[in-house]
């Protein structure tokens, strides 16, 4: 089996922020990340797929369509946006990065299927240089 991965980069501003909670209780929980005005971030976003080399072409995914695809579906939904206002399929649940890579995964798993025989492995997504979380799926 052979991984491929491909990095992307956006920028995104959030809050964590859990509504039943009272202000003192989402800032005793979340602490600066429970800022009323938001606070941003680099992400880095690395998607890795797996497979077996076309025999014709010797590659596993195609990177420029993997490249095209993760920006199309998902760069250019959350780049420059606030995560918990301005992405529809981020609407109604926290705004971590463990439940943002999860709504990735939904989004590009059938979508590659579509573009190789190749099959999402994982998806690694910094948040900063030194917290990431990585996802296999379900």
């Amino acid at each position: 089996m052979i991984y491929v991965s491909r990095l992307e980069h956006f920028n995104a501003a959030h809050k964590l922020h859990n509504p039943n909670w009272s202000l003192a209780k989402n800032k005793e929980v979340f602490g600066p990340c429970a800022n009323v005005n938001w606070h941003g971030h680099n992400y880095e976003l690395i998607v890795t797929v797996k497979g077996k080399p076309d025999p014709e072409t010797g590659f596993v995914i195609d990177l420029k369509k993997l490249s095209t695809l993760i920006r199309k579906h998902i760069i250019e939904k959350v780049d420059h946006k606030n995560l918990n206002l301005d992405v529809p399929f981020m609407e109604d649940k926290l705004a971590s990065t463990e439940n943002l890579v999860m709504e990735f995964w939904k989004i590009l798993e059938p979508r590659i299927a579509e573009i190789s025989k190749a099959r999402l492995h994982s998806l690694k997504l910094y948040e900063t240089p030194r917290n990431y979380v990585e996802y296999f799926g379900e």
